[in-house]
């Protein structure tokens, strides 16, 4: 299934062309040549070697967020040429193509001329036929139209992709991918020094014959202006080595295995030295590698899924024994809204390596600061090891003598509270679609977290009908803990507030009179913090009717919570997450409260 097919837009044909002048509107020490689709540094220095990179548009921030000068010993300047897949990092001048579609050859001679300097120009670009061929065909009516600068222009083509075996790469080798990112880097910064262009270009060689790059997605992205295709991955499913233009990957797995699975995989297609077909980059595997590790977003992830990929690809390496000397994570070369990420890595030269640059210069050239928008903020030095978390002293517990409260019948409780919450794991699925229509849609995972801690806490015995003191307020720390939110505030009160109760009892046995007594007091407590009252269209209206009805038995408790539970897919949300979605919408869906339904699979689940 396609994840995003509408798009914010004027119209498609239009929407590279203002993208680059909201780009130049952002940063003001970028020019616009909105004929050529060339995004450039305003303010040159043409006494260094400039930079020019550019595709396809679509990648963003590759190429035009690369575009962009260093601070004191930072990048040279570059410019963009912005097509389907041309743009420029941290470079004097970008080229931009239609979205996936390199840029003709006459924007990028325009983009040349606009960069003209004293030292030269290296052109970067990404491996792709169409970028090569019209990047390549400017670069040659350049010389022949200015013979005796013929030699001062560069050509470096980055092709990382390790999805691309040798067999199926055959003469057109490998794609480019994100690892192009970290050559506009060293390059870049390598050239505001004043290195000749010889040097440069050097360096930037070596650089690109030391990447590998391996993508994952969970689907292929929508292209503006085209029609919705037809799914292309099953809902668990994914594809690795796919492209950044839509191409097919390598392979399809299903289902979609846990990151500390799929992680090696892809990491082992990059490190391997056994695979013929991939053994592109000349890994030791012997604990003395050392590398740059990129993790790229391919456009459509949350923050907090790639902060979990960073990790487990981290915790990875570190059982291979490869030292990661630097750690980038973000948007550095996207696929439009693809869900899906790339890592990339650059093996550095070993330390008695001869006649190549040092990883020393190397690092230095990537901590070079600049202000390229594009450019993600990393750390410029060795990732510390993980955290471990630190042995806290265990709270004190209740006095000795409430453990003496115990049930009437011990495993009568402990099925009682393992039915309740396998109840709730079993309707995270439709209280999450319940919470989706009349919140934020948190609302049946929350419930699920804090009942799979529960059920823990019951193998383990930390929960037992033979200390219900203790259980309840084991339940109070999970709630808080496991859940969080506003449930799990709420659950949280509560049942920190009955423990309160049920500690003033001077009761042995946790009779139904002790559990009424307690939860009338609960409930109360509740309410200093709350100011839902039934009916309210929240996890009250059930709650306050299943203990008001108590005393007249658990199954006419039960069936009180029900009807409450029920009622809220008529009512007006009066307090609660509901009391910010449309009430006529509510209505005629006629959608439950996500919150009391859960309290009403769980009374219902106790009283079995």
């Amino acid at each position: 299934m396609v994840v995003q097919s509408k798009h914010f837009l004027n119209t498609a044909p239009s929407l590279v062309l203002d993208s680059l002048e909201g780009l130049c509107a952002i940063n003001t020490h970028l020019a616009l040549d909105p004929i050529h689709r060339v995004v450039y540094l305003a303010d040159q220095d043409r006494s260094k070697v400039a930079l020019l990179c550019g595709g396809g548009s679509g990648h963003e921030p590759s190429h035009s967020g690369f575009v962009g000068q260093g601070a004191l010993t930072g990048e040279q300047n570059h410019y963009s040429l912005c097509g389907h897949d041309l743009v420029t990092d941290i470079h004097e001048a970008a080229v931009c193509g239609n979205v996936f579609a390199s840029p003709s050859a006459g924007q990028v001679r325009r983009a040349i001329d606009l960069i003209d300097n004293e030292k030269g120009t290296i052109i970067v670009v990404k491996n792709y036929t169409g970028d090569v061929l019209n990047f390549g065909l400017a670069k040659e009516e350049y010389a022949a139209r200015d013979p005796e600068k013929a030699d001062r222009v560069k050509f470096v083509i980055v092709g990382d992709d390790v999805a691309v075996g040798r067999t199926q790469g055959n003469i057109v080798g490998r794609r480019g991918l994100a690892g192009v990112c970290l050559v506009y880097k060293i390059a870049g910064a390598l050239a505001q020094t004043g290195a000749t262009v010889d040097e440069v270009y050097d360096v930037a060689q070596y650089v690109s014959s030391r990447l590998g790059t391996i993508g994952v997605g969970l689907d292929h992205c929508h292209v503006p202006g085209t029609a919705v295709p037809d799914t292309h991955l099953g809902a668990n499913e994914l594809e690795i080595g796919l492209g950044i233009h839509n191409e097919n990957g390598h392979r399809r797995i299903s289902p979609v295995p846990p990151l500390n699975e799929l992680i090696p995989t892809l990491l082992g297609m990059i490190t391997s030295t056994t695979d013929r077909e991939r053994s592109f980059v000349p890994f030791k595997n012997d604990g003395t590698d050392r590398v740059v590790l990129l993790v790229n977003n391919l456009g459509g992830l949350s923050e907090l899924e790639l902060g979990g990929i960073v990790a487990e690809v981290r915790r990875a390496l570190d059982k291979t024994g490869i030292k990661i000397m630097r750690l980038l994570s973000g948007s550095f070369m996207t696929s439009l809204n693809m869900p899906g990420f790339s890592i990339t890595m650059l093996l550095l030269p070993a330390a008695n390596d001869t006649g190549i640059p040092s990883a020393d210069l190397i690092l230095s050239l990537l901590d070079d600061s600049t202000n390229t928008p594009g450019w993600k903020w990393s750390s410029k030095s060795v990732p510390k090891p993980p955290s471990v978390s630190s042995s806290l002293p265990t709270a004190t517990r209740a006095k000795a003598w409430s453990a003496s409260l115990k049930a009437p019948d011990i495993n009568q409780f402990n099925s009682a509270v393992e039915r309740a919450c396998r109840a709730l794991i079993t309707a995270e699925p439709e209280i999450t679609r319940m919470d989706s229509i009349a919140g934020d849609g948190d609302c049946g995972l929350t419930l699920k977290g804090g009942a799979t801690a529960v059920l823990e806490a019951l193998s383990r015995n930390s929960i037992s009908g033979n200390d219900v003191l203790g259980s309840v307020i084991t339940i109070s720390r999970i709630a808080g803990d496991a859940m969080g939110g506003t449930s799990g505030a709420l659950y949280s009160i509560f049942f920190s507030a009955l423990a309160q109760a049920l500690a003033k009892s001077s009761s042995s046995t946790a009779t139904q009179e002790v559990w009424c007594t307690g939860l009338e007091a609960a409930l109360g407590r509740l309410y200093t913090y709350t100011r839902a009252r039934p009916p309210s269209r929240t996890l009250v209206d059930p709650l306050a009717a299943f203990i008001g009805a108590l005393s007249s038995g658990l199954a006419a408790a039960v069936e009180a919570a029900r009807e409450a539970a029920e009622g809220t897919k008529d009512m007006e949300a009066k307090a609660g997450r509901s009391a910010y979605v449309d009430s006529i919408k509510l209505k005629a869906e006629r959608v439950a409260d996500p919150g009391a339904w859960g309290v009403k699979v769980v009374v219902e689940a106790l009283a079995q």
